[in-house]
């Protein structure tokens, strides 16, 4: 059994470390609210692009002189996955469901005989995905300078993975996040950018629906748009992932915080019970020698 000593040094410990957890958890609590907002108002925009590109994309389906991006190399025997995660931890099991959903793609495609490479964004995911899949990284993308996300830090990844593509290094490119549901969901998302593969949400079946006259033609329009396509999509996911992570790190310290002080309580029940005893003990010893003499 420890001593008070011991029992008095660890409930001060736990409680700082309960001073840090709460504090982190009100951290995180101001940057969700932020990153959330960032999140849901890339949304419209989003899904508007999807659903011009959608359009576009039906108009010249099957033509021979449609672009790389949307007809691909016609194979699929190289996979980019492209993982995104955070540069910290605390957050839950944010890293590690983004990471657990890529390592099953890739798995699944090693054992369907295909090439896999991977290009991490976020050190956790990079951190994780070494211990048995560090052979088929091809590339790193460092975000842990970024204090305010931007539309200028997507379209950096977006020039790695298109360089990439335009360099015959794979066929296929899929990106990983986490979807934004709510402070307890975030959803692990796999999302294929190369091929550009539109959702055909009834938005998009309109547009497709709908007669257009196009100057220059669908083509050329489409060449101008797709690089542009891909980064939104980049960085839409970036906006979910980071809104995912403090929601997850929310959630998380405030778990730890609880947990925390119930540590606290069983300690202090316990040192109460120890001294007592030890003042028992004590007193024992005092009625004992009194009754010697």
């Amino acid at each position: 059994m420890p001593n008070l000593k011991d029992l008095k040094n660890r409930i001060a410990s736990v409680k700082s470390t309960r001073k840090i957890t709460k504090a982190m958890q009100m951290v995180a609590a101001a940057k969700l609210r932020r990153a959330q907002d960032a999140a849901e108002a890339g949304r419209p925009y989003a899904e508007r692009m999807n659903a011009v590109m959608a359009g576009l994309a039906g108009a010249s389906a099957g033509s021979d002189s449609a672009p790389r991006l949307l007809a691909g190399t016609g194979d699929d025997k190289v996979h980019l996955l492209v993982v995104m995660t955070a540069e910290r931890g605390l957050c839950g099991g944010f890293n590690s469901s983004i990471v657990k959903l890529a390592r099953t793609r890739a798995n699944e495609l090693l054992k369907a005989g295909k090439e896999v490479k991977i290009l991490t964004v976020g050190k956790k995911g990079r951190e994780q995905l070494k211990r048995d899949l560090a052979k088929h990284f091809v590339g790193h993308i460092d975000m842990s300078g970024v204090k305010n996300l931007g539309y200028a830090d997507a379209q950096g990844v977006a020039r790695d993975v298109l360089s990439r593509f335009d360099a015959g290094e794979f066929d296929v490119a899929t990106i990983f996040f986490a979807e934004f549901q709510s402070v307890i969901s975030q959803i692990p998302t796999a999302k294929q950018i190369i091929p550009a593969d539109f959702e055909a949400t009834e938005e998009a079946a309109a547009e497709a629906s709908t007669v257009y006259d196009y100057e220059p033609e669908e083509e050329a329009i489409l060449a101008d748009l797709l690089p542009r396509a891909v980064a939104t999509q980049i960085f839409s996911a970036l906006l979910e992932n980071g809104a995912s992570e403090q929601g997850a790190r929310m959630s998380a310290m405030d778990n730890a915080t609880r947990n925390a002080g119930d540590m606290i309580d069983k300690l202090t029940i316990q040192y109460n019970r120890s001294r007592q005893a030890v003042i028992t003990n004590e007193l024992i010893e005092i009625i004992s020698g009194a009754e010697a003499l």
